[in-house]
């Protein structure tokens, strides 16, 4: 099996460093020189990268197409370049639906949908995948934890949430660099807020059949630490605001 990516920043890397260690079966992986750092960074790391100029090229020489540029450019090339209809065409453009792709595309090709975000690379994580597709389905198990969606506008909602991931980073961020101003040195202040949080996380996964007020419950203690810091992020209206900005990413989701 060939693979072709279009578009080579940080989710392409992320994916093809997945599948670079794991059990999926490929001949080549064809990826574009549109950012030739990581482009070369792969090349360097893996034998069976081929790194190519034209996109076109790419889409030729793959079974599978992975269109991984943002909806702008998106809009601007995929309908220049030729599909075949035995081409299984994997999206991970967040705004440009599968009917518009389908238009861009033009032959009846297997065309899905998927959200894989960078700890991809690690081999974890989920990949919300929309329609179900048994053969993408396979495939990104083996690098994460495929959850199938039949319904596009339901899939509009872990598009939705995926687009928290950097305020997620700010918060490890700004917990570090406070332990970092009370004298705490940078490297220890990053390991320990970082595998707290990969500790509270994994903790919440093998809980993940309660409902997760459970867990909010049973991390505080009466008039304890836990129970103050979620009572003035209450106050202060932390919270609301995520729901706010889930909103207004989700209304720019929905054009």
């Amino acid at each position: 099996m060939k693979l072709g990516f279009i578009g080579t920043g940080k989710i392409s890397s992320s994916v093809i460093t997945g599948i670079c260690g794991s059990s999926i079966k490929y001949s080549k992986i064809y990826v574009s020189s549109r950012n030739s750092k990581i482009a070369k960074v792969l090349k360097k790391k893996f034998k069976r990268i081929s790194i190519e100029k034209d996109n076109q090229n790419i889409v030729d020489n793959c079974n599978w197409v992975f269109l991984a540029v943002t909806p702008t450019v998106g809009e601007k090339i995929i309908k220049n370049l030729k599909f075949r209809s035995s081409q299984t065409i994997v999206s991970f453009i967040s705004t440009i639906t599968i009917p518009e792709l389908k238009k861009m595309i033009k032959v009846k090709a297997n065309i899905v949908r998927a959200i894989p975000l960078p700890p991809i690379s690690l081999k974890k994580g989920p990949v919300p995948i929309c329609p179900p597709n048994k053969k993408v389905k396979n495939f990104f198990n083996k690098i994460g934890s495929t959850v199938e969606i039949k319904n596009e506008k339901l899939s509009i909602n872990f598009w939705s949430t995926s687009g928290m991931m950097a305020s997620y980073y700010e918060i490890l961020k700004i917990m570090s660099d406070w332990l970092v101003k009370k004298g705490i040195k940078r490297l220890d202040a990053q390991k320990y807020i970082t595998t707290l949080f990969l500790a509270l996380s994994e903790d919440a996964v093998v809980n993940s059949k309660k409902e997760l007020k459970y867990l909010v419950k049973e991390s505080q203690t009466p008039k304890g630490l836990n129970e103050q810091g979620l009572r003035e992020m209450n106050k202060k209206g932390v919270y609301k605001s995520v729901i706010s900005t889930l909103n207004t990413i989700h209304k720019r989701l929905n054009k």
